[in-house]
């Protein structure tokens, strides 16, 4: 494996949650496969759960880890070719790319929509100059447009809790205070729509995603009709997508927030979340606090996506 940022490079879905399952069993198991190799993790933008969990997932595997924040101990990065250099950016990511590159021998990326161009977040240009120019195989620990690491994690989540062959999983769209982007539901609609689930989408109006990770799903614009005999219920706020709006808060509608009327619909649903959560903005308290709730098994799982994610990776090197 070269590279991770979607479900498609994962080959066998059912295959990989599997293995992933078996890593969970033992997870120093593959120590010696990462024995004298380094982990570059590039943070662009801050995080808790992603950049613990890929850590212990490398130590896991024996790997060396290089932690760089790009905003603090680094020179400023330009990032776009043809600008004059003289403002505050005294490097050039094509030159510090191939330099980090010499430095590790798998690297992770994490850097946000920044929502001042629908087209520069949908290309992911920084991911992808990664993977263009450092040698090294290259995962994203959540870019502008996917968060594949959570969505696997989520997956994995789903296999363990459920009940029944196919549950019905629905993503519910919830209010926020700020804008932001559509890379976990992004991601969570690309993995259910190839795993063997009733998938269901649901929000407002005018929040509709990206055609290319909803493809068949079932859009219900009704929440309340939507969480009607769930599974499990995955809460997520994002902004608007269409090109009008992109990027940009339509509603803070709190009658969207998930509570315990609405979770009596379902069929004793698990209720899910990705993390950091809002209280009663996306979820009541009592509904997170609830035994309903995974959001913490859900996140202790980053670990275990990752570490499989890294084990192919380090396979692919030998």
């Amino acid at each position: 494996m070269q590279t991770f940022t979607n479900v498609k490079e994962l080959g066998n879905l059912q295959a990989a949650v599997k293995e992933a399952l078996e890593i969970k069993k033992n997870r120093f198991a593959y120590k010696s496969l990462g024995e004298n190799k380094t982990l570059l993790m590039v943070f662009f933008n801050s995080s808790l759960r992603t950049r613990l969990s890929t850590q212990k997932a490398a130590m896991n595997l024996g790997m060396n880890t290089i932690v760089l924040d790009v905003n603090q101990g680094a020179w400023r990065l330009e990032t776009e070719r043809g600008v004059v250099m003289d403002g505050d950016k005294s490097e050039h990511l094509l030159e510090a790319i191939p330099v980090m590159g010499c430095y590790c021998d798998i690297i992770g990326v994490r850097s946000f929509a920044r929502f001042e161009s629908k087209a520069d977040d949908y290309s992911e240009n920084i991911l992808q100059q990664f993977i263009r120019y450092s040698g090294r195989p290259v995962f994203s620990m959540e870019g502008a447009t996917t968060h594949p690491l959570q969505a696997f994690a989520d997956l994995i989540t789903i296999e363990e809790y459920k009940t029944q062959a196919r549950p019905k999983v629905v993503l519910s769209w919830a209010p926020h205070p700020k804008a932001l982007p559509q890379a976990v539901p992004n991601s969570f609609a690309d993995f259910m729509n190839e795993a063997d689930v009733d998938f269901v989408i649901t929000h407002p109006e005018g929040y509709e995603l990206d055609p290319q990770f909803v493809r068949g799903a079932k859009i219900e614009y009704n929440q309340e009709k939507a969480f009607i005999g769930a599974d499990f219920i995955y809460a997520k706020n994002w902004s608007a997508f269409a090109d009008v709006h992109y990027g940009q808060i339509l509603s803070r509608d709190r009658s969207w927030t998930v509570d315990t009327d609405k979770m009596n619909l379902t069929n004793q649903a698990k209720f899910m979340h990705c993390l950091p959560v809002r209280r009663n903005m996306i979820v009541t308290d009592d509904v997170i606090e609830s035994p309903q709730s995974i959001v913490i098994p859900e996140a202790a799982n980053r670990e275990i996506a990752c570490e499989m994610i890294l084990k192919r990776m380090l396979e692919s090197l030998e």
